[in-house]
């Protein structure tokens, strides 16, 4: 398999600027393993309980649409009553890239399919969960470029994590703006 534009980009400038920048935050030179990277890209989106068998189908053909690889029926772990949920039902589905397919992703997400979203104004610096893994949702599948218009039926929303082997998330913001994720500025944040 060829290797991405966006892999090639992290390889030639971005580990360089990432050593560069390691190397003043802790006053000598990293290891090469210390050097933030991209281990892998979980999309996932949950429909609920299934009793509409046809929005479940839909989900996970929409995700294996989107990133060209079979997306997996997710279950239920417990029985909550609330919910009417027993467990072992199914309620979403997801799918993990590694190597090749999750840089072709990550290239298209952050150059194709973010401009499209409506009214974007970045996406939100905060989301980040403490480790350095960065996660954010899409309301709409229709911004993939993918993903028919005329055939959509129901509207599916999904959450995407990003996963570093970055150890704060200082270190994984930085790795992901100098892949060009457009993060939000802080003061239009705070409105």
């Amino acid at each position: 398999m060829e290797t991405s534009a966006l892999h090639t980009y992290y390889q030639k400038e971005v580990i360089p600027q990432l050593k560069e920048a390691m190397t003043k935050k802790m006053g000598k030179a990293p290891n090469v393993m210390e050097i933030p990277r991209v281990l892998k890209v979980v999309l996932s989106t949950g429909v609920g309980s299934d009793k509409d068998k046809e929005v479940m189908t839909v989900a996970a053909e929409t995700l294996g649409t989107i990133t060209g690889q079979k997306a997996v029926i997710t279950k239920s772990t417990k029985n909550i009553s609330n919910f009417k949920l027993r467990k072992g039902q199914a309620v979403g589905s997801c799918v993990t890239l590694r190597r090749e397919m999750m840089w072709n992703f990550l290239y298209r997400l952050i150059n194709i399919v973010l401009p499209r979203v409506r009214d974007f104004r970045g996406v939100s610096p905060k989301s980040f969960d403490g480790v350095g893994n960065y996660n954010f949702g899409l309301n709409d599948q229709s911004v993939f470029p993918e993903i028919d218009l005329d055939k959509v039926k129901h509207t599916i929303g999904m959450n995407i994590c990003i996963v570093t082997s970055a150890k704060n998330d200082d270190d994984a913001r930085t790795l992901l703006s100098l892949l060009g994720m457009p993060f939000a500025n802080a003061a239009s944040e705070g409105k």
